[in-house]
Order: C-alpha cells, then sequence, then structure tokens
C-alpha cells in the first residue's frame, strides 16, 4: 500500500494543472458551495482515466482522504478528550498538538479545530474527497484495459471510501449533506447550495452504500505487500455495524437535545423517539461482521505464540496481550487488526509515549516521553478480581494513595523493594500492559526476556525522566505504554528513536466483540449468556475471569450483570479498559451521551515537586474541565455559512 500511495503521490503532481481549474473555482464565488461541483476540465480527467495504471493512481488519491489516524495533529480523538494530558508549555505554540484546544474548552465557529468541513486546523476538506470518490465513480468505465472483476472490485472500494468520509463528517457534525453525486458546474446557485439532510437519512445512505460495495470487495487481501489496508468485505461489514450502532447509540436516537433543531426548509434533522429496533438491525449486522471476520482468518491476538514468549512469565504474556494487539506488526503476526491506517506510521505517537531511561536520552524532550494518561484512566482499570477496583470486596477498607513498599512476587510488575502507592498493585494485566507508572517494569526497548535486569520506569523530581527537565516531562507522573511496539528502543547513549513500524488500528476483533455485546444488550429486555461471552473472550485474553464469575465473587454488586443497566455500565466499562488510547473513547463518550459527565471534572496528576515518594505523591488538581451539551457536535464555520446560505448552524454555536 504504502508503494502505491507514492505512486498516487507522482500522479497529483501529473495532474497538478487539472486541479488548479478547481480550486480557482472555489474562490471565484462565495455563493456557491464548490465541495460537490464537477470540474469544468473534461479533457485532463480523460486522461486520467484513459489508462487502468492512471485511473488506479486514482483511486489511491482517494484512499489519501483518509484522516491520520496516528497523528495528534490530524486526529482529535487523540488529545481532544479526558484520556491522556500534556504539557501547556509543549503545547504552546506548537501546531502539531493544536487539537488539545478541545480539550481546553477552545472550540469555536470562526476557525474551528479539526475542521474537516473546509478544512484547516489539523483538518482536511473531506467533501473534496468525497467529491473525488465521485469522479472516480463517474470515469472508471473509461481505461480501456481495465477487466470487469477489477473494475467491479474498485467501484466497491471507492464506495466503501465514499461511505466513509460521509461517516466520519457525520459523527463530528451530526446532520449533513448527502453527495450522491456531483453537479455540473452549469448548474444554478440553488443547485448547488445543499441542505443539511436528517441524520437517518445520512446513516440510512451510509448503509445503502456499503450494501453495494460488499459483495464485490474482496474477503481479505492476497499480498499484504501491497494491498494491506484496502477495504476489504471483513472491513467493509465491520464498518457497516458500527455506522449502525451509531444510529442505534443515544446521541442520534431520540435525542431530546436536538428537538426543534430543523433546517430552513422545516425539517426535523434528528430523530425525536427512541427506536429500539436499531440496536436490533446493528446486532444483526455485528453478528454477520464477526462471522465474516472469523470466515477470513481473524482472530484475538495471543502473545503467548510470539518468539520471544517462551522466555516469559505468564503474568508479562497477560500484560502483553493488549499492547500487543495494538502494535504487533499485521497482518502476519497479527491477524486481530481487521483495518488498519497503513498510509500513516505512528513513530511520533511512539515517540511521545516512550520513557527515558538514561540522562543522554532527553535530547528531545519537545516532542518525547509527554502523553500522559489521567488519574481518571489510571483508576478506571479493573483490579486484578476483574472489577472496578471502588466495587472490589479485596479493596475494601484499602487506600488507594495509600503507600507500601512492593517485594519480590510483585516484580514482573514493579521493582522489587520500591515504595508505591496501592494503585499499582494487585491491578488487572491491561493496566500494566498500557500504563508506565513510576517504579513499574518495562518490557522491551531492547530486552526481551523478563527473568533479570528488566526496565523500570522512573517519574519522580531528580529521576529520569521524571523532572530531568522541570517543565517538560509527563504532565500526571504516568506514561502511555500500550502503544509502543516491544521492539521500539532508545539507546543508552543518546536519544535515537529506532522505531518498530506498525499499522494503526482503526477497527479490530475485540471492538466488533464488545460493539456487538453492547447491541445485543440493548436490543434485549435483559444480557443473557450470548451477551456474556463475547465480553468474556475479550477477558479471557488478559486472563480475567468472566464477568458473571468476577462480580458474583468479588464486587460489591454482585448481581450488576444480570439487568441491562447493570451490564450497559460493565460494556462501557470493558471498551474503555480494552480499546484505552486508540482513539475509541473520545466517540464512545459522544454517541452514549456520557461525555458532559466525564468532561466536567477535573484533571489531575502527581506532584511535579517531589524527590521522595512522600512528595511526590501527592495529587493536584492540573485544569478544571468543561463540556457544555453544544461541544458534541463540531460548529461549522462562519465563513461556510455565509457561503451557502442554506446551511444551518448547529445548536448552541
Amino acid at each position: 500500500m504504502n508503494k502505491k500511495i507514492k505512486q498516487m503521490k507522482i500522479f497529483n503532481r501529473h495532474i497538478k494543472n487539472f486541479l488548479a481549474p478547481v480550486i480557482m473555482l472555489v474562490f471565484m464565488s462565495s455563493c456557491t458551495d464548490y465541495l460537490n461541483v464537477i470540474p469544468d476540465n473534461v479533457a485532463e480527467i480523460d486522461d486520467a482515466f484513459e489508462t487502468r495504471h492512471e485511473a488506479e493512481n486514482y483511486m489511491w488519491g482517494c484512499y489519501s482522504y483518509i484522516p491520520g489516524m496516528p497523528y495528534i495533529a490530524d486526529n482529535p480523538a487523540l488529545v481532544g478528550g479526558d484520556e491522556v494530558w500534556l504539557i501547556p508549555s509543549i503545547a504552546e505554540g506548537n501546531r502539531n498538538i493544536r487539537l488539545w484546544e478541545i480539550a481546553l474548552g477552545g472550540q469555536g465557529s470562526n476557525n474551528p479545530l479539526a475542521n474537516y468541513w473546509s478544512s484547516g486546523n489539523g483538518g482536511k476538506n473531506l467533501w473534496r474527497g468525497i467529491r473525488d470518490c465521485n469522479i472516480f465513480l463517474d470515469n472508471i468505465h473509461k481505461p480501456f484495459n481495465l477487466d470487469e472483476t477489477e473494475k467491479k472490485q474498485w467501484i466497491a472500494e471507492v464506495k466503501f471510501l465514499k461511505a466513509y468520509l460521509h461517516f466520519y463528517l457525520l459523527r463530528m457534525y451530526g446532520p449533513i449533506p448527502i453527495m450522491r453525486e456531483n453537479i455540473e458546474v452549469s448548474a444554478g446557485i440553488e443547485e448547488v447550495q445543499s441542505y443539511r439532510e436528517p441524520v437517518e437519512e445520512v446513516f440510512e445512505y451510509i448503509v445503502e452504500l456499503l450494501d453495494e460495495a460488499i459483495p464485490d470487495l474482496l474477503p481479505k487481501i492476497t499480498d499484504p505487500t501491497l494491498d494491506y489496508g484496502r477495504a476489504t468485505k471483513s472491513i467493509a461489514m465491520a464498518m457497516k455495524g458500527k455506522v449502525l450502532l451509531y444510529a442505534a447509540s443515544p446521541l442520534f436516537n431520540g435525542n431530546p437535545d436536538y428537538m426543534g433543531f430543523q433546517d430552513k426548509r422545516g425539517i426535523p434533522l434528528f430523530p425525536q423517539e427512541y427506536d429500539k429496533t436499531k440496536w436490533e438491525k446493528a446486532a444483526v449486522a455485528l453478528r454477520d461482521a464477526i462471522d465474516a471476520a472469523h470466515e477470513a482468518g481473524f482472530e484475538l491476538f495471543d502473545f503467548s505464540t510470539n518468539l520471544y514468549a517462551k522466555n516469559l512469565s505468564d503474568s508479562t504474556i497477560l500484560a502483553m496481550g493488549v499492547r500487543g494487539a495494538v502494535t504487533e506488526r499485521a497482518p502476519v503476526n497479527n491477524r486481530e487488526v481487521i483495518w488498519a491506517a497503513t498510509n500513516n506510521n505512528p513513530r511520533e505517537l511512539q515517540g511521545l509515549c516512550q520513557p527515558f531511561f538514561t540522562a543522554a536520552n532527553a535530547g528531545r524532550w519537545d516532542v518525547c516521553a509527554t502523553y500522559a494518561p489521567t488519574f481518571r484512566v489510571v483508576e478506571q482499570f479493573y483490579s486484578k478480581n476483574g472489577v472496578p477496583i471502588d466495587e472490589d470486596i479485596e479493596w475494601n477498607g484499602v487506600d488507594p494513595y495509600g503507600f507500601r513498599t512492593s517485594t519480590e512476587d510483585d516484580r514482573y510488575y514493579i521493582q522489587p523493594s520500591f515504595k508505591t502507592v496501592n494503585l499499582h498493585f494487585n491491578r488487572e494485566p491491561r493496566f500494566y500492559g498500557s500504563i508506565s507508572f513510576d517504579g513499574g517494569t518495562f518490557y522491551g526497548n531492547g530486552r526481551f526476556t523478563d527473568d533479570e535486569d528488566l526496565l523500570h520506569t522512573k517519574f519522580q523530581l531528580g529521576e529520569i525522566p521524571g523532572g530531568y527537565i522541570f517543565d517538560k516531562r509527563s504532565s500526571t507522573g504516568y506514561l502511555v505504554k500500550k502503544l509502543i511496539n516491544y521492539q521500539t528502543s532508545v539507546g543508552a547513549s543518546s536519544y535515537n528513536l529506532s522505531d518498530m513500524k506498525y499499522a494503526f488500528p482503526m477497527i479490530r476483533l475485540a471492538d466488533l466483540y464488545l460493539m456487538y455485546a453492547e447491541a445485543l444488550n440493548e436490543a434485549k429486555d435483559q444480557p443473557d449468556a450470548e451477551v456474556y461471552d463475547y465480553i468474556d473472550q475479550v477477558r479471557e485474553r488478559s486472563g480475567l475471569d468472566g464477568v458473571v464469575n468476577s462480580w458474583q465473587n468479588f464486587s460489591t454488586i454482585p448481581d450488576k450483570p444480570r439487568s441491562k443497566e447493570g451490564m450497559r455500565s460493565i460494556i462501557h466499562r470493558e471498551r474503555m479498559n480494552e480499546l484505552a488510547f486508540e482513539g475509541v473513547r473520545f466517540w464512545d463518550l459522544r454517541r452514549w451521551k456520557l461525555t458532559e459527565d466525564y468532561m466536567n471534572q477535573p484533571v489531575y496528576g502527581w506532584s511535579t515537586q517531589g524527590e521522595e515518594a512522600e512528595d511526590f505523591y501527592k495529587k493536584q488538581l492540573l485544569y478544571e474541565l468543561q463540556f457544555e451539551t453544544k461541544d458534541y457536535l463540531w460548529p461549522l464555520k462562519i465563513d461556510d455559512l455565509l457561503k451557502n446560505s442554506n446551511l444551518v448552524q448547529n445548536p448552541g454555536w
């Protein structure tokens, strides 16, 4: 795929002259919604589709509009919520960290952050991507040497991309225009000034496109070297299930906050009545997607099959389960990742997470060792018994912030004889695979056994990286471990990040299982064995017992999994633990309508002054988050509203 992206870049330079008139058309009319207008240079388009090779390059151009998932400059879900926290001195003036301002309450309609409607501030113009998809679909019949089978496959791929770009915009803005086809340049102003369509119609159109694409997509790729990341049947079916899950979720399914929100034609843009059957439709689609994924050979990742696993303890293997599911290279060594962002390398993200172990490592503090989990995320992971620590009967009377000194029995997760807080002991393996903490073990960085000489992360002042450069380090006293491939490393004598490249996951099988369990739980009157089974399979990979047994044996609310409401809470927590730091929580909280609960909470970290445990482990306030109902949907830029008088602004903006 990377090779073909390079070909696409060459092609883009080749057609620069044909794109220029289109751009000119944009600025020549402030009244025209240019995003769905056909370019008035038919000859150049004919050239772009003269041969199979040229048409293929145009298709790669359509793929290039997928936003950069592992880039904090492109993906608001990585830094725009309550999952991680940065340092103001690092972010100030740094365009790559601009989207953190979403978490700080800096979103606005004058110059919106992550503006994927008309591009700017961490966004690219996705309408232009949809327009290019339409151009492809209108012209793919022209290449003289393209056979019918391959043409059908390419059409299906571009329909999938068109559906995904519509979904990406819908998720951000709610009701959007539907761009079924491009409009002729000769069209009048009324024809090109589009309206926002009701969200139900947008969801239906996205599903319609996916249904058209699925039959002609390959069940799986045939050449992982060149084609990994291309749309397949499994990817499209998984996306269909995800789209229907969003349509069923509280943000879009009978949300009273948008009662009276209508366009200038008087058409309501949100459904006002809750429809349970939407969950049933989502469950059917997700079940079909799981079956297709299994048939294509996808399975939950298991680190025990790794080459180095024979030299590792069970504790390390369990912790590496979730970390490997994200960072182990797919598809050869990892059959869990169904769809990955193959045109984006998470080197920057690994650098932000990578801890330093020597003073010489500290040469790049501007971009490294600053991607810090918040206290809320650290606390949300389960106890070793697979239940929340505030429900665990074995934690009753235990102060999470009280001190304890580790022993040799803790050596696989915590440095022996190290004084730290109870919060770091007796947690689930996903905690140890996801979070770097003070005194915690670190598997990797050139060391592939855990029997002796393990690396340990330190965050106290005077340690490395704790306070080596005072204002440029972890803001909370933690770093994200999960996103670092275990073969990525920095040397002892200098900072030189040797990163093991991997494709950042966009949908993996565990996500599909948890979405299915959620849809089933909402569709049924009460949870049953099928709901439990798909959560339990995900938990088993991390050595946790099933939800019913775990709550029955260790929770102060033993019957919690027996009710729909209790199971809903468990599923939400399970998704936040399993999919932490993958850009999922940000959107989940929105579709669940829970962001107001989570993003109106203070952000805490450990003291930055402490050279001793008693001084370091003092909880300090970092920021008072503020989130309003209007923040669930992005604002349209005021300039876009002026250009198209048929558009209405989202409520509150």
